[in-house]
Order: structure tokens, then C-alpha cells, then sequence
């Protein structure tokens, strides 16, 4: 049981039984919301019971998250409805909620495309991607580049994606790799303007995922040609392509200025 109060309390005292700071009672009574009008016989001014307890109003409906303003309004103004400032506040709590719940859900989002690279199930991913698509390689990504800066700015940008952004982007890759092996097909040569222009748009179209860089490029169609996987993927597309495309890429590095032996991921 609660032991009585004295009739009246030094701010101290008050502020440890409400468990509140001295300097918010003072705050308090700068701004004439709450003030003590007592007097100790050394003349400090203390908390008579009817200002304690005008304290303790204040305090309760601070903790249900009325601003002080309307704090005021409810203990001085005869003319305030406290119902319904009580239900305007549950409506704005209700909309803080959902604006939590939205938060949560991109947190979500954002954690899982950390995690996983692509915060799409391995159902959608095959849907989106293609049959032949492995959900696995993300995460095998991850594994391998995880730490990167180029991970967290993947990761950034696929948690924020949408199922129909993450449908043109992977049109667009289809229709890049459809027009690097009819450009091959066709006996485009290294350095030529249609050479040059497909790896613009492999830099661009690459981009979506992290900035890439031309340095950045060369060092990708290396992977492309030295990796088994990579390699099978694009000479899918046809016969020789990893190798071609690694050379159109580093024609067009050269033209920069680029010598892709030095070239580094930067």
C-alpha cells in the first residue's frame, strides 16, 4: 500500500515518486503548466496536495501521448471535450501504428534482401527470372560478397523493388543477353560503335543493381570468362560469347583510357 504523501513536497521529492526528471517539473513550471505554490519556512517553494496532484494529471496524460498544449487545454479549459481529445489521439495513434507496421514491413524487406540478396521467394524468383534460375545463387553471392559495398547497395535497392520492377529488370538482362549472341552471330567485331553501344547498356542496365563502373565492367567480363558457371550461362546465348563479350568490354575500356590487365574492382 502506497504510503500517504505530506501536504506538501519539495520538487525533488515529487519528481522521484513520479519517477520524472527535476528539470521537466521545472520545465513545467516556467511554462505555467504545473507550479508549485507553497512555501518552506526557508522560503523554498514546494508542492502543495492540490499541485501534486495536478502534476500527476499531467503526467498521466503525457504517458497516452497528448503534447502539452492540449495537456492544458484538458485541466484548464471548462470548454474541452476530454472524450474527445482522448479519441483524436487514438486516431493518431492508430495511423502512428500503421505507419510502424509500414516501417516494420521494409525492415523486413531490407534484412531479407541483406540476408538473401533478392527478398523474393524461390517460387517468384523462378516466375520472374526463369525456370532455369537457381534461388541458391544469391545466397551463394552473399556468401562470396556479403561484406561488400556493392552488396549493401544491391541489398538497398532490391528490398525497395517491386515484383514488376524486378519483372523489367530481368526482361531487360533476357533481352541483352538475346542481342549479345545475335550481335556475335552476326560477326559484330571489338570497338565497333554497335560493340560499344551493348556495353553501355550492360553498364546501365547492370547499374540497377549497384553502380558499376567501367574498371568495374572489365573485371565482371573477366569473371564472365573465367568462371565456369558465368561462362556456360553466356555461351548459352552463343557459341564463344563469354569470351566475346569480354573482349568487346574491353575494347571499349581501352577507349576510356583503361588497360583492362590493370583494371581493378573500383
Amino acid at each position: 500500500m502506497t504510503e500517504p504523501h505530506s501536504a506538501e513536497q519539495t520538487v525533488g521529492e515529487l519528481a522521484r515518486e513520479l519517477g520524472i526528471t527535476v528539470r521537466t517539473l521545472h520545465h513545467w513550471d516556467e511554462i505555467g503548466l504545473a507550479s508549485p505554490s507553497g512555501r518552506s519556512a526557508a522560503g523554498y517553494r514546494l508542492y502543495t496536495g492540490a499541485d501534486a496532484d495536478r502534476v500527476r494529471r499531467v503526467v498521466a496524460y503525457r504517458e497516452i501521448g497528448l503534447g502539452l498544449d492540449a495537456i492544458r487545454a484538458v485541466l484548464d479549459d471548462a470548454t474541452t471535450e476530454i472524450t474527445a481529445t482522448l479519441r483524436e489521439q487514438r486516431a493518431q495513434l492508430a495511423e502512428r501504428v500503421e505507419e510502424l507496421l509500414r516501417l516494420d514491413d521494409r525492415l523486413a524487406a531490407m534484412a531479407a534482401a541483406h540476408e538473401r540478396g533478392i527478398p523474393l521467394s524461390a517460387d517468384e524468383q523462378r516466375e520472374i527470372i526463369g525456370e532455369d534460375w537457381d534461388p541458391d545463387a544469391a545466397r551463394i553471392a552473399q556468401a562470396q560478397w556479403g561484406g561488400t559495398v556493392q552488396w549493401a547497395q544491391f541489398a538497398e535497392r532490391a528490398a525497395t523493388r517491386t515484383r514488376a520492377e524486378w519483372q523489367e529488370l530481368s526482361a531487360a538482362m533476357s533481352r541483352l543477353q538475346l542481342d549479345l549472341g545475335d550481335a556475335l552471330a552476326r560477326g559484330v567485331q571489338p570497338g565497333s560503335d554497335e560493340a560499344d553501344a551493348l556495353v553501355d547498356r550492360h553498364r546501365e542496365t547492370f547499374s540497377n543493381f549497384f553502380p558499376l563502373t567501367r574498371e568495374m565492367q572489365v573485371c565482371l567480363g573477366r569473371m564472365f570468362e573465367q568462371d565456369a558457371g558465368f561462362a556456360a550461362h553466356y555461351d548459352g546465348f552463343g557459341e564463344g560469347l563469354s569470351r566475346w563479350f569480354r573482349q568487346i568490354i574491353d575494347a571499349s575500356a581501352r577507349k576510356h583510357d583503361i588497360d583492362p590487365d590493370a583494371a581493378i574492382w573500383q
